[in-house]
């Protein structure tokens, strides 16, 4: 299924899977204690991967993550949304080009040694965060 997602119909850029769900509360520790103690999430610092393999691809290592944050936090953007998904994409300018030609605004991009995000906002206010992983899983 990923495979046909991340196929370009047209020429348009497509999200290949979800990278992450990551969501506010209010006593990080303690609901990472309730997540460890009944579901069976070990994070770190609130933070757990699901590691993955795609059927097609079993030589490459995919991951999914999972992070609880602050209720504070700003990280989700201005409208303080409780959720934000991150979206894996096979190749972010070309997605990001896409987006603008669209009339979308791009808050911002930054990279990492695990990969390249950007993050924008829905209508709605919900924020979006875009992520091309280094290795393309």
């Amino acid at each position: 299924m990923e495979e046909n997602l991340a196929q370009s119909q047209g020429g348009s850029e497509k999200v290949t899977g979800i990278g992450g769900i990551f969501f506010r509360v209010r006593d990080p520790e303690q609901m990472a204690a309730w997540y460890r103690e009944h579901l069976g999430i070990h994070s770190e610092n609130g933070y757990a991967d699901f590691l993955w393999r795609h059927p097609n691809q079993p030589q490459e290592t995919g991951r999914t993550t999972w992070a609880l944050f602050p209720a504070d936090t700003d990280y989700f953007g201005q409208s303080r949304p409780a959720f934000m998904i991150n979206y894996r994409v096979a190749n972010l300018e070309k997605m990001l080009a896409q987006l603008r030609r669209q009339g979308v605004t791009i808050e911002k991009t930054e990279d990492y040694d695990y990969g390249r995000f950007a993050w924008l906002t829905d209508p709605e206010g919900n924020r979006i965060e875009l992520w091309e992983p280094k290795n393309k899983s």
